[in-house]
C-alpha cells in the first residue's frame, strides 16, 4: 500500500492577504495623486498642456549632463529660496531627479508641498526619460538615445497602459 503525503504549498504573495478592494482603490487613487510617469509628462510637454512645471532637482553638473527640455533647474537644497521667484503659485510642479534609485525628487516634492504648491513626483526620473527614447537637452545640445525595450516598446509608441 502506497501512502501519498499531502504537501501544502504556501503562497509567498498571499502570506500577507491582499487589501479589501475599497482600501486598494483608495490606495491606488492616492498614489496617482502623488505620481506621474515619464510618458505622461512627455505627452503633456509635447502637447503644450497647461498647468505643469517640470523641475529638475539635481546639481548643476547633472543638469549640464542632461535634462528634460523645458524643465526648470531648482536643486533641492535651494527650492525654498528660489521657488517663489521661479514658479507661479498654483502651478502643479512635477519633480524629477536621477532615477528610481534616488529619492531626490521625493525630497524636492516635499519641499514644494511645504511651500504650498500642488506637486507630483515623476517616476523613473531622468534615467527613464532617456531610456524611453525621449530627446533631452545637454550643455552641448539636444541628444536622444534609442528606446530601451525593457522600459518601452521598440516602436517608441506609448505602451498605452
Amino acid at each position: 500500500m502506497s501512502v501519498v503525503a499531502s504537501v501544502e504549498i504556501a503562497s509567498a504573495v498571499l502570506s500577507v492577504p491582499a487589501a479589501a478592494p475599497a482600501v486598494a482603490a483608495a490606495h491606488y487613487a492616492a498614489r496617482l495623486a502623488f505620481e506621474a510617469d515619464v510618458s505622461d509628462v512627455h505627452a503633456d510637454l509635447t502637447s503644450g498642456a497647461p498647468g505643469i512645471v517640470v523641475v529638475d532637482t539635481r546639481s548643476k553638473a547633472a543638469w549640464d549632463q542632461g535634462r528634460i527640455p523645458g524643465s526648470v533647474h531648482l536643486p533641492t537644497a535651494r527650492i525654498a529660496e528660489l521657488a517663489p521667484e521661479s514658479i507661479a503659485p498654483g502651478q502643479t510642479v512635477v519633480t524629477y531627479c536621477w532615477g528610481p534609485g534616488c529619492n531626490g525628487a521625493t525630497r524636492a516634492a516635499l519641499a514644494f508641498a511645504r511651500l504650498g504648491y500642488p506637486v507630483k513626483e515623476m517616476l523613473g526620473g531622468f534615467e527613464y526619460w532617456v531610456r524611453e527614447g525621449f530627446a533631452y537637452d545637454t550643455a552641448a545640445g539636444v541628444e536622444q538615445r534609442p528606446v530601451d525595450d525593457l522600459t518601452a516598446p521598440r516602436s517608441g509608441i506609448s505602451c498605452a497602459c
